[in-house]
């Protein structure tokens, strides 16, 4: 077979691998043609082998910044980082100003770095998250990695917590000089599940040295790297720890005008979500974290589909579901509040079980309800 039938066959094969979505096979089927092209096309087999150098794999998907495959646990062989590549955000993220000013500010700190080391300063180099579960502090480190164009890598404590304690100290160096000499966005998530308080007399003396390793290490973090720390448990983490952060950024459960924006997101129908539905809707979510929101509208969507009926038709259940969580006085507040949005007083009725007659002596003292029947 000459050289130009050779090259159409393999071309198909890649072509083929391709189109099934099997990238580990194509790296196999590359490497094989480069030894073979070696001595067919010796360019062309050179120009295979220099990509085969440079190509990502599940053991060092940062193999075109030339460093070394991501550390694993000795024992259990796990990985000790996840990696995300950029722009991996499901959807835009809803922010207080507060937190999207400080936000801005890292990214533009990093963007800016000349300016700022010309005045003899550097960019943020760390920063910790803190907040109840579902917030946003994991979706705002990867928009830091998005905003400045680097991979997410996330700690995976699973994998560096060892049952040989003195192990996880090894674990937690072996990650932080692998982030260090990438160019990245490191996120250490649950940071309280290893930087606890060192007063703590249940903890034993390797994980309060532990500790003292991490906080070394924080502090030699480089100029223009970036590590994220994130934790659900503020309260457990020793004082120390938040010294070594330069910026703090405190995220906390959404307010009502927040839920009702996560909510007409994640309805992802715009049609279906009336102005009556988002506010009823909001404030029965209220207290309720963004991830929360989120998994209950995916719910419904699911059911409206295998139900075959419109979303709108679903809206009432989940109303239902929520206000036995209310008080009296709040499910009276709510049943007024959807009065006030247009929703008729039968329906309100039949939703919070608050009476028409209570609904208009409510209404009495505020604006004048809808009474359609």
């Amino acid at each position: 077979m000459d050289e130009n039938k050779e090259k159409e066959k393999d071309l198909v094969q890649l072509a083929r691998l391709a189109l099934a979505g099997r990238p580990q096979d194509i790296q196999t089927y590359v490497t094989r043609i480069s030894r073979k092209y070696q001595k067919l096309a010796p360019n062309l087999g050179d120009q295979l082998k220099d990509l085969m150098k440079l190509a990502p794999t599940r053991q060092s998907p940062l193999r075109g910044d030339g460093v070394a495959t991501i550390p694993v646990d000795r024992d259990s062989r796990l990985q000790l980082l996840r990696h995300e590549p950029q722009g991996t955000l499901n959807h835009e993220p809803i922010w207080t100003a507060a937190i999207a000013e400080q936000l801005n500010q890292i990214v533009s700190e990093h963007k800016r770095s000349n300016e700022l080391l010309s005045s003899g300063l550097a960019p943020t180099r760390t920063a910790i998250f803190t907040g109840p579960p579902g917030v946003g502090k994991t979706m705002a480190a990867r928009w830091l990695a998005t905003q400045l164009d680097r991979p997410l890598l996330i700690l995976d404590l699973s994998a560096v917590m060892s049952s040989f304690l003195g192990r996880t100290g090894s674990n937690v160096r072996h990650v932080l000089d692998y982030a260090k000499g990438v160019s990245c966005v490191l996120l250490l998530d649950e940071l309280d599940a290893i930087a606890k308080r060192r007063d703590d007399s249940q903890e034993v003396g390797e994980l309060k040295r532990l500790v003292t390793v991490l906080l070394q290490e924080i502090d030699d973090w480089p100029e223009g790297g970036l590590l994220i720390a994130a934790s659900n448990h503020q309260e457990l983490l020793d004082p120390a720890v938040w010294r070594r952060f330069e910026m703090q950024i405190q995220f906390a459960l959404p307010q009502l005008s927040a839920v009702e924006q996560a909510i007409r997101l994640f309805v992802d129908d715009k049609a279906a979500l009336k102005d009556v539905w988002a506010t009823a809707l909001a404030e029965l979510m209220l207290g309720h974290s963004f991830s929360d929101i989120e998994r209950e509208l995916k719910n419904l969507r699911r059911q409206a589909v295998l139900s075959n009926c419109s979303l709108e038709e679903l809206f009432p259940r989940l109303v239902r579901q929520h206000i036995d969580d209310q008080s009296k006085s709040g499910k009276k507040d709510i049943a007024l509040k959807l009065s006030g949005a247009g929703m008729s007083q039968r329906t309100v009725n039949e939703l919070t079980g608050i009476s028409r007659d209570t609904l208009r002596k409510l209404s009495r003292n505020g604006e004048p309800q809808s009474d359609q029947s």
